[in-house]
């Protein structure tokens, strides 16, 4: 794994620039560095070795050395296309799969993309023509950021990166922040700096004469095959598992397993016998603390497992460096505890697997039953009548069934926009000082629900996932968190072929009579426990909710939704109000006060001084000694 930046055209300085472009991300790659520079364009690079140790450096070129190569990510299937471009009469000087790229692109240009599997964000510069080539790979595993700043291509795994170069004028982003109430990340492609997008999963962009132009190459929609049986579903989906976790697992360096005590990371587990699983939880009861169920199933399946437990002052001390690295901040806060095992896991190994992509591809989340919970419900009850009950029941306090008849109440399309809903219009008109940058988060939702307006509700809300949650949250704090660390994370349920399948299952055999993951749990039970394999989805459980109720951290968040920060974005008695109905028990209030938390302490990091970033304690800028 690694980490790479570059700008088009001359500037001041330029070397020095580049320089601090590529130091600053470090971390994804502490190995080695290298630089391209022509008269066209400056590019950088930061390696993390995990194949051909010695020869794999970066840049990488071709034969004449008329194409120029960095590149983020692993190709699983290289070596079989290393044979088909060597007998095509390619010449190869390495053994990486690095120099497959540039030989498949001199090949295959644009269509080489259809070929790949694995993960990647890279860039190719043409010395002859001076155009720049970047893809990201199918799901976005792999990050890629891009401005254009006066006629000029500016780029990298980072936004840090791009915020080094100088013509970059730093503005803050408001439309984002509206985005980000709702959802709790910065949708994509916009990000909170003004000017800086995010190149979308499975598109392309060729930069040519001062003009960006963005190909979409690959969209993951699904066609199921209603004859296929159970049994066939399971078999199919056990091979293709199979195959991927085998070929995720090609390493020059020894590869290791995150293990929860979910089916995902355990059925990923069973294939690491006598090698190294990894888990943290909190000290705070059985349900936000999974090491007992982990290190029983390791002992079963023969791993060697280190656990850590998260201590509350070490989680709330981390925070800031956790937003740092995010870029941009994210509300979920299980991207602090994936910061902590990504922490362990970097002590022993340099490569790990992980179980992100099973839910959004083989229909994992409790909400994905709401359809069929809701189905008689609305053929029942008139839509007028179920939206006046529900006008009724907002006003009700807290209690059973309130939920059902305001959620029973509109179509999915209406109501969901992904796995997290923190604030609605209303809301946000509320708490905003400018409440003219509010919209409705359904709206941004429209264009994805009109490209599958013909599949079923539980099909449209996978969809919805796999282009906005997974990529702006799931695989986000993914990257980052481990690229925090040194550490390469890779993801076996996010392969072309895993999806292949995925995609053909029936809705039944995804969601059914309350179970998620259906078939995939069953081809788990082949390998794992009964009680691993059918266990409930819980996600990363956080105690934010207890710490909240506690007076020193609330005391701590008081501080910050006081602060001047706070009162130029937020109406900031509402805010705190919503602070003290949580901490005196009135409702539960956790994940919006999080919410709003983060981008606060985010803000102060990024925007606090105009001019600089300012580097949370333990973040320090790194040097070219290697």
């Amino acid at each position: 794994m690694c980490g790479l930046c570059g700008f088009t055209g001359k500037m001041t300085d330029r070397d020095k620039v580049l320089e601090n472009m590529t130091d600053v991300i470090t971390h994804r790659g502490p190995d080695s560095f290298g630089y391209y520079k022509d008269d066209g364009i400056s590019m950088g690079f930061r390696r993390l070795s995990i194949i051909d140790l010695d020869q794999g450096h970066q840049p990488i070129y071709n034969e004449d050395k008329s194409l120029v190569l960095t590149f983020n990510g692993e190709i699983y299937n290289y070596r079989n296309l290393r044979e088909e471009l060597v007998d095509l009469g390619h010449v190869f000087y390495t053994h990486t799969d690095s120099e497959v790229l540039i030989h498949a692109f001199e090949e295959w240009g644009e269509k080489m993309l259809g070929k790949l599997r694995g993960m990647f964000g890279f860039a190719i510069y043409n010395t002859k023509d001076r155009s720049v080539f970047i893809a990201r790979d199918f799901f976005g595993i792999k990050p890629m950021h891009y401005a254009v700043i006066d006629g000029e291509l500016v780029y990298g795994s980072e936004i840090k990166s791009i915020l080094e170069y100088p013509k970059y004028e730093k503005k803050f982003n408001y439309r984002t922040l509206d985005n980000y109430l709702s959802f709790q990340y910065a949708v994509p492609p916009e990000t909170f700096f003004e000017g800086i997008y995010c190149l979308l999963p499975g598109h392309f962009m060729w930069y040519r004469d001062g003009k960006v132009k963005i190909t979409r190459y690959f969209e993951p929609t699904f066609k199921p095959d209603k004859n296929l049986t159970i049994d066939e579903a399971v078999d199919k989906i056990e091979s293709a598992f199979e195959n991927s976790v085998n070929a995720h697992k090609i390493s020059d360096v020894e590869v290791g397993c995150f293990l929860s005590s979910g089916v995902d990371s355990s059925y990923v587990s069973t294939y690491f016998a006598d090698q190294k699983t990894f888990t943290v939880g909190f000290d705070f009861g059985e349900h936000y603390n999974e090491i007992s169920w982990a290190e029983g199933l390791s002992k079963e399946i023969g791993v060697e497992h280190h656990t850590h437990l998260i201590g509350s002052e070490e989680f709330w001390a981390a925070v800031p460096k956790v937003q740092y690295h995010m870029d941009q901040p994210l509300a979920d806060p299980s991207c602090i505890a994936l910061y902590f095992v990504s922490k362990l896991a970097s002590q022993y190994v340099k490569v790990v697997l992980s179980g992100e992509g099973a839910d959004e591809l083989f229909g994992g989340y409790t909400i994905y039953n709401e359809p069929h919970v809701f189905k008689t419900y609305q053929r029942i009850v008139p839509k007028k009548l179920r939206y006046a009950l529900m006008k009724k029941a907002k006003k009700w306090p807290h209690i059973k069934g309130r939920g059902y008849i305001i959620r029973g109440a509109r179509k999915t399309e209406d109501k969901f926009i992904g796995n997290a809903f923190m604030y609605d219009d209303e809301e946000k008109r509320r708490i905003l000082k400018d409440p003219s940058i509010v919209t409705r988060p359904q709206d941004l939702c429209k264009k994805y629900y009109e490209r599958v307006k013909t599949y079923d509700d539980e099909t449209k809300m996978q969809y919805l996932d796999i282009n906005l949650w997974m990529v702006g949250d799931i695989l986000l704090k993914a990257d980052r968190m481990s690229m925090a660390n040194s550490l390469e994370l890779r993801v076996p349920f996010l392969d072309k072929e895993v999806f292949n399948v995925a995609r053909t299952l029936p809705t039944k055999f995804r969601i059914s009579h309350g179970t998620t993951k259906y078939a995939m749990r069953q081809a788990a039970l082949r390998h794992l426990p009964k009680a691993t394999a059918q266990k409930e989805k819980l996600g990363f459980p956080v105690p934010t909710r207890v710490w909240l109720k506690d007076k020193k951290y609330y005391e701590k968040v008081r501080e910050v939704f006081t602060s001047d920060t706070a009162k130029k974005f937020f109406n900031t008695d509402l805010i705190v109000s919503y602070l003290d109905d949580h901490f005196n028990g009135k409702e539960d209030n956790s994940r919006k006060v999080w919410t709003i938390y983060v981008f606060l302490l985010w803000y102060g990091i990024f925007f606090g001084d105009e001019t600089t970033v300012n580097r949370p304690e333990g973040v320090t800028q790194p040097s070219n000694n290697i």
